[in-house]
């Protein structure tokens, strides 16, 4: 497959990148010394789901996650990240190296999220609900191997610009020799404290065709009220399947309780995300490009509550209502109570 313009730069500027960096590390490990000190975290989300559709229920442990990270001394950092149970298998995660020579910028080589939705990118601990938008599962959920660059500048106008060069397989693929990569550019602003953006694309190709994935977010913070949105749009090369498009609204209220021991915040919170079909970049077994995700929309409400520390614990009770085309039959409705332990 023949590269595009744009991989023609960019595999030469980041191979450069990693020889020097690579330099870098040795001449800091003469004269700093070593502070390794590694931090164990976990994440363990176990919850309780009744099908109002299908008059059914199930217990499931989400996610069981566990983290080894820390640093090497003042430049090199490291992460690695497996997950015990995602709804009953083993994944391992994160497995990187991070470099940072100078505050404002970081590079990072090994297994570890793509920089793209800001959805995909919030951990389970940090989720707003108890399941993930369709952007953030069914259109994203993108983890791969490759190297990425971040640069932050907090003058004036505040901003965070990260690129990365990934080998387009996932995590399970790795001794296949690449001819044409994966890349992603994100760039998030923060024009106010209480406001920022992003900006995000995503370049993949699966097997022989390769897709374009671009991302608009934007977060609103205003006291209590946490406001977000995404808007997700996604063509195929040669037009080899019809442009997949989703969205995400939704709004939270946190009301403190000063007064008890137990319980911190109670927040209700409300979404609306909705996707057309989807599919990823696969052929059938009878040669043709189909739906993999069906195009669904779906109205999500309930509450969280925050428990005290001494760690992030929280309860999510969220009720999903869902929505097909005419003549598809809905099998998705539900309630959902999860514990989340953050440790």
């Amino acid at each position: 497959m023949k590269k595009t313009g744009l991989e023609l730069f960019l595999s030469p500027v980041f191979l450069s990148l990693i020889l020097f960096f690579s330099s870098t590390v040795i001449f800091a490990g003469e004269t700093d010394s070593a502070s390794f000190h590694p931090q164990i975290e976990g994440t363990i989300r176990a919850k309780y789901e009744y099908n109002t559709s299908l008059n059914a229920s199930r217990f499931q442990v989400r996610n069981a996650r566990f983290s080894v990270n820390g640093n090497f001394n003042s430049l090199v950092s490291y992460k690695t990240e497996i997950d015990l149970s995602d709804e009953g298998q083993t994944k391992m995660l994160d497995a990187y190296i991070r470099l940072q020579p100078q505050k404002w910028f970081t590079f990072t080589i090994g297994q570890q999220k793509i920089p793209f939705s800001t959805d995909n990118l919030r951990p389970p601990h940090l989720l707003y609900f108890a399941n993930r938008s369709f952007i953030g599962k069914q259109l994203t959920a993108l983890r791969d191997v490759g190297t990425t660059l971040s640069f932050v500048n907090n003058k004036t106008l505040p901003f965070e610009f990260i690129t990365g060069l990934y080998n387009g397989e996932g995590l399970y693929n790795q001794k296949i020799w690449q001819t044409s990569f994966s890349y992603a550019f994100r760039l998030v602003l923060h024009p106010f404290e209480n406001l920022h953006f992003s900006l995000n694309h995503n370049s993949i190709r699966p097997e022989e065709m390769r897709m374009n994935l671009y991302d608009l977010g934007g977060i609103l913070q205003l006291k209590n009220w946490h406001l977000e949105t995404e808007l997700f749009y996604k063509t195929y090369q040669q037009n080899f399947f019809p442009t997949t498009k989703g969205f995400f609204v939704f709004s939270s209220y946190d009301i403190y309780l000063h007064n008890k021991e137990s319980i911190k915040i109670i927040r209700p919170l409300i979404r609306y995300d909705s996707m057309t079909d989807n599919n990823k970049g696969y052929k059938s077994e009878n040669g043709s490009y189909e739906s993999d995700d069906m195009a669904r929309s779906r109205i999500t409400g309930g509450i969280t509550l925050c428990l005290d520390k001494p760690f992030l614990n929280d309860i999510r009770l969220n009720y999903e209502q869902y929505f097909y085309k005419k003549g598809i039959q809905n099998n998705d409705n539900k309630f959902v109570v999860e514990f989340v332990l953050r440790f």
